[in-house]
């Protein structure tokens, strides 16, 4: 599987992983203090062959997420559950510890990133589905995000993942009804 757009990933292991994986590039970030010269080579290659963010899925990979955003509008994303990342001893969360085939399906399942954001979802709504507030609403984020392929929010990061995607209420809407059906 060759990738086109440059993958941005957080360090040296995790570039060892993705090579396994797909024929690909990479920019390291060397963790969350991304340097102005980092955001350079991004913003370089986003304008060049376009930049796939690859970050873990913890704090600091959504630090360094938000920093490219911030910085380099349009990227594509691609997320890893928590569940698929973690090391095999149990201590560890990052792209390195993924499989083969977890990395492919995450970089199957990207998605673009709109400079031009559509409506927000209300709070109310989100309330209402049960995704924020309430005994089971992390846990009802965090297979929306899986089923999403968005990555793991909290409520107000849910509704700015669902704006900057172009994630619909009625899309929002058919995924709750699926992942209720998988339930049951």
């Amino acid at each position: 599987m060759k990738i086109k757009e440059i993958i941005v990933v957080e360090g040296k292991d995790d570039t060892v992983a993705i090579k396994r994986a797909v024929d690909a590039d990479t920019i390291e970030t060397g963790g969350s203090a991304i340097n102005e010269e980092i955001l350079n080579r991004i913003k370089h290659a986003q304008e060049t062959r376009g930049v796939i963010v690859f970050t873990d899925p913890d704090y600091p990979g959504e630090k360094i997420r938000h920093t490219i955003r911030q910085s380099v509008p349009g990227c594509k994303h691609a997320f890893l559950p928590k569940s698929l990342a973690r090391g095999k001893n149990g201590k560890g969360i990052g792209v390195e510890h993924a499989t083969v085939a977890s990395i492919q399906e995450a970089l199957s399942g990207l998605h673009q990133e709109y400079e031009q954001n559509m409506e927000l979802i209300s709070f109310d709504i989100l309330l209402s589905f049960g995704l924020i507030a309430g005994p089971s609403a992390k846990k009802k984020r965090e297979r929306l995000g899986e089923f999403l392929n968005i990555g793991y929010t909290n409520g107000k990061q849910l509704q700015r993942r669902l704006q900057m995607f172009h994630i619909t209420q009625e899309r929002l809407e058919e995924a709750l009804v699926q992942l209720e059906q998988e339930e049951q």
